[in-house]
């Protein structure tokens, strides 16, 4: 991993999918051959995100058994902690997983043996958000959040809508994420990762805490006063969304129009390794691109920790971790 001045600052990840971050070494020895980095990392031609979608096949593979997860789990754990993220939340679909007597409980139960083996190893606190998926039932959908429940407080911290947005709009999704809140479960939702501000409404009006991506909200007054009024998070992943085209080029991406309008922007990492991406190089990237000062940078850091669905206690302390943090180039933070 290549370093920068990022690294060693503790950092908060909200957006980070676990199959789309899985190490090469992992891949490799779970499926018994070499792989290239070109079956792992999305294209430098990359045209959507359906095409970006394209490279999750093989790391999931990785995830079909007890074994699988739990491996998965500690890798996921060791690879942040390298640039020391204090609390990550990691989301990935046990649908995905299931099959035969490999129930979601016992796919949700293997990833969180292996997420604590990495906690208790290497200090970085962690929590779960199952994923929905756009293009499976509602009654697979419901059926999943239902076993995921069951661990509601105990390593699984919320749920989400993930998948292909352009075939699948929120509004198909209202009456899931009704039933998620019935529940006491709270969510975020992946919208406006393909041009769509309906998709950022209906989230918003479904209850969601958290917009995945919200890029459509650029230029759109009345969801970005909604989304302060709420207090919503909104979790941007420049590198992915420069790679999936989210928006037409570099320039339009709305991360400083976010910070000024006053919005709780989050930086994260999407997919490190099908992006080929760490959270320290995105927090470079942005500045290099659109002059985020540090004092921003840790901005953001905080509002992660305040939007996150740790406990209030695990949030105190991040803040205090971030805000405490000096020396070197975070003499001026």
């Amino acid at each position: 991993m290549q370093k920068n001045k990022w690294t060693d600052f503790p950092k908060v990840e909200l957006h980070c999918h676990l199959d789309g971050s899985l190490s090469r070494e992992f891949v490799e020895e779970r499926l018994g051959r070499k792989v290239s980095l070109k079956e792992l990392q999305v294209d430098r031609d990359c045209r959507s995100l359906l095409q970006y979608l394209e490279k999750f096949s093989l790391p999931l593979a990785c995830l079909q058994d007890e074994e699988g997860l739990r491996g998965a789990g500690y890798d996921f754990i060791k690879s942040v902690s390298r640039e020391n993220v204090r609390y990550v939340e990691v989301r990935f679909a046990p649908s995905l997983s299931a099959h035969g007597s490999l129930t979601c409980g016992r796919v949700i139960r293997s990833l969180l043996e292996g997420l604590e083996q990495g906690r208790r190893e290497l200090g970085t606190e962690y929590n779960v958000i199952v994923c929905a998926m756009r293009g499976h039932t509602f009654e697979q959908n419901l059926a999943m959040l239902q076993a995921a429940r069951e661990f509601l407080g105990q390593g699984v911290c919320g749920a989400d809508l993930a998948g292909n947005e352009a075939a699948y709009p929120m509004a198909d999704f209202l009456e899931l994420f009704a039933r998620a809140k019935e529940m006491g479960m709270p969510f975020t939702i992946h919208a406006g990762e393909c041009g769509s501000p309906a998709n950022i409404r209906d989230a918003i009006d479904a209850g969601a805490w958290r917009i995945g991506h919200g890029i459509a909200m650029r230029g759109q007054d009345e969801l970005k006063r909604l989304c302060r009024q709420k207090n919503i998070g909104i979790e941007l992943c420049p590198v992915s969304n420069l790679q999936t085209k989210a928006v037409e080029s570099p320039g339009d991406y709305p991360l400083r129009e976010f910070l000024d309008g006053g919005l709780k922007v989050t930086v994260n990492t999407d997919n490190r390794t099908v992006s080929g991406s760490t959270l320290s190089g995105e927090l470079e990237l942005v500045q290099e691109l659109y002059g985020i000062s540090d004092l921003e940078i840790r901005r953001m850091m905080e509002n992660a920790a305040e939007v996150s669905f740790a406990d209030d206690s695990v949030k105190q302390e991040l803040l205090r971790q971030i805000r405490a943090a000096k020396g070197g180039d975070y003499e001026t933070l």
